[in-house]
């Protein structure tokens, strides 16, 4: 299982504690430092079934600055996926993939029901 999270954000540091508590193996990466490529942003979105949206931090200073609210929806798919692939920043995190499952975000209640 790989977590992508970003080491100052509280709510990585509460899905890490998360899993650490609960002895679940997970290896780290840090979002800023290796973000997900072209081709892993696509594979992840298209296992997930989840809109491509989802996947932004959307209170993030760089979605912000960006105006992303308003130009996301004028964008291809292949352009979103280039956007997120360019800027780390932009993921909504943690991101959780693990096996055939993808979380977005840290919700207690979805954690237990996929990964305990």
């Amino acid at each position: 299982m790989i977590v992508l999270c970003y080491r100052g954000c509280s709510t990585c540091k509460k899905a890490l504690k998360w899993l650490n508590n609960h002895h679940i193996n997970y290896t780290e990466r840090e979002i800023t430092v290796a973000h997900p490529n072209f081709d892993e942003i696509k594979k992840w979105h298209e296992l997930s079934q989840l809109p491509i949206q989802k996947f932004f931090n959307t209170n993030g200073r760089s979605y912000k600055e960006k105006n992303l609210k308003n130009i996301l929806p004028n964008l291809s798919l292949e352009e979103t996926y280039r956007l997120l692939s360019d800027d780390g920043m932009l993921i909504k995190r943690p991101l959780v993939i693990n096996d055939n499952k993808i979380l977005i975000g840290f919700k207690e209640e979805e954690w237990e029901d996929k990964l305990l």
